[in-house]
């Protein structure tokens, strides 16, 4: 009793220590996973993080999402004003002389995408919605054989004429559409990792529809991503991978697709070199050190097929490959092979 009588000078100095106590046992009860899923840019994105102070933590959330939507706003195809939706609109009535200027940002995704066009002769190709806007897959139709003849010509990289270093661009072809479904995504998990790294965040995980990225590990475990079937009802992953610091994107024939009237599975990843579904492949996943690259890689290899998409990812020492076939069998590129 005598310790605590308020005119004793040890009284102030415990009333101290315990305010203290009490500040620090709060600070750390707020500390905690936190996690947000919302609907943007087509598909779900959900990002989850561990921050010491909740408050901080909610507001990363909110501000991650806000970049989300932002890239989205941007590069939409399906959003009239969208920077995208301008450029095409407009990139066909200039010229070299004359070029659009476009932003810097713009500039960037649009040089990554020719990259990977040039890397993949083709395979990976910006242009393929010249013709593919015209598959609508809620209601099964496709492009009709006088569009495939009339609209084929238009799909190709090297009609997308652009100065990285000046911002500006134009098609060399009046019929061009160009979609950056195949690249966008990944470069919006990448933005987001990024402003959770810059806010101090040392564990996160970033996803938007097959496109992750993890940012440290989780807490002392790896992330664990799971690759689902291509096929059937399983509601587990058939190949579940242990992951810290690095990306993984998958595409896959079942996610938007429709079966014609002759048992075909007619899907989004178009063949740019036919204008048709690619027929050889279920499902790519691409193992990488961010979700730009990953993103157009498992575009391309599907694309290419397991032998041309497996030896173009041998030859890329920071990326490995899971190749799932129509039949069911999984590749592996040699970096995910044990040795013998």
């Amino acid at each position: 009793m005598y310790l605590f009588h308020p005119t004793h000078p040890r009284t102030a100095f415990i009333r101290v220590l315990i305010a203290l106590a009490l500040v620090l046992s709060g600070h750390m009860a707020q500390a905690s996973w936190l996690s947000d899923e919302q609907a943007i840019m087509g598909t779900q994105v959900s990002v989850t993080l561990w921050h010491q102070d909740a408050v901080r933590g909610e507001q990363l959330l909110a501000q991650v999402m806000a970049e989300m939507r932002r890239i989205d706003a941007a590069y939409s195809p399906f959003k009239e004003y969208s920077e995208l939706s301008q450029m095409n609109r407009a990139a066909a009535q200039h010229s070299a002389e004359q070029p659009l200027t476009i932003s810097a940002e713009m500039s960037r995704l649009l040089d990554k995408a020719l990259y990977y066009g040039r890397l993949t002769e083709g395979a990976f190709d910006i242009t393929f919605a010249s013709l593919a806007r015209y598959y609508d897959y809620r209601n099964a139709s496709q492009p009709s054989q006088l569009q495939r003849r009339q609209l084929l010509p238009a799909i190709d990289y090297r009609h997308v004429k652009l100065d990285h270093i000046g911002h500006t661009v134009y098609y060399s072809q009046p019929q061009v559409y160009v979609d950056l479904g195949g690249i966008a995504k990944g470069y919006a998990v990448d933005r987001a990792i990024e402003l959770l790294r810059q806010a101090g965040v040392r564990h996160a995980s970033v996803s938007a529809g097959g496109d992750s990225r993890v940012l440290g590990d989780k807490r002392g475990r790896p992330w664990l991503v799971g690759i689902k079937p291509p096929r059937g009802d399983q509601t587990h992953a058939a190949i579940t991978l242990p992951l810290n610091d690095s990306a993984i994107s998958t595409s896959g024939d079942y996610e938007r697709y429709f079966i014609d009237a002759d048992g075909e599975r007619i899907h989004h990843i178009i063949n740019p070199h036919t204008g048709k579904s690619s027929s050889e492949l279920a499902s790519v996943s691409i193992i990488g050190p961010n979700s730009f690259d990953a993103d157009a890689l498992s575009t391309s290899v599907f694309v290419l097929g397991g032998d041309k998409g497996l030896k173009l990812i041998n030859t890329l020492p920071e990326f490995d490959a899971i190749v799932i076939t129509r039949s069911g069998k999984v590749r592996y590129s040699s970096g995910l092979v044990a040795p013998e």
